[in-house]
């Protein structure tokens, strides 16, 4: 969507330095989170190939179980390598989840051939992708089985907005007339809108009123948050 969106208006010019960019993709259920940075985001994709057959005459080359340990491996060494904190996030570290695991076989008695999985990462801006890739690999080159390696999506982290510029001073200020709160700012994980415009050098701010259920069954945004935002908006915008 934002390829046709945001992107698509970016290329045509419309808009200036002179702007104000506030996007509403994240926040708290106080109101009084303003985000200045996002982690780097990497998701991966990982098949491990073995011999498929029936389960009473295992090969010793299981897809799956060998797929298994390199997950747990791969995990370990992110988890390790990549093991800084930083405050200004929120959690402070990077992140890295098997999030996916792909369909095998349909019977219970078939060795599968192949297994896939997939690892969500969030990494701080510290790190550079290119070295978490390179040790992936290698992870995978000291197996014995064959491996493939894919990315399914890349986004490098842009450079943060500056905690003192003028958008997130506009929402500080109004939060604190309107509301009475103390704003605070800092970075999360989570990919927004905000990054597109960060990249050519905008400077933007993602706040919003919400209860922090993405993703989760039942997930839902309040229509009281979404009123009282719009008295924020309309005092910035004064």
């Amino acid at each position: 969507g934002s390829k046709y969106g945001i992107e698509y208006l970016i290329e045509r010019g419309i808009f200036s330095d002179e702007d104000l960019f506030l996007v509403p993709d994240a926040g708290s259920s106080k109101g009084d989170f303003i985000e200045i940075a996002e982690k780097s985001i990497l998701w991966l994709k990982v098949t491990v190939f073995g011999v498929q057959g029936h389960a009473s005459r295992p090969t010793g080359k299981n897809a799956f179980r060998e797929g298994a340990k390199i997950m747990l491996d791969i995990d370990k060494m992110l988890h390790d390598k990549y093991s800084d904190k930083d405050e200004l996030f929120e959690p402070p570290v990077s992140t890295f989840e098997p999030t996916r695991v792909e369909k095998t076989v349909d019977n219970v008695n078939t060795v599968p051939g192949n297994f896939t999985f997939y690892i969500d990462s969030r990494v701080l801006p510290v790190y550079n992708l290119d070295n978490i890739i390179k040790d992936v690999e290698r992870v995978l080159r000291d197996k014995e089985l064959e491996t493939k390696l894919e990315i399914v999506m890349r986004q490098d982290a842009p450079d943060p907005t500056p905690s003192d510029s003028e958008i997130v001073k506009r929402i500080s200020s109004a939060l604190k007339e309107v509301r009475g709160i103390e704003a605070r700012v800092g970075g999360i994980g989570g990919g927004t809108c905000a990054a597109f415009f960060r990249r050519r050098g905008f400077h933007t701010a993602v706040w919003s009123t919400i209860d922090e259920t993405a993703h989760q069954p039942n997930e839902y945004k309040r229509i009281d948050h979404m009123v009282e935002d719009a008295k924020i908006f309309a005092k910035i915008a004064i």
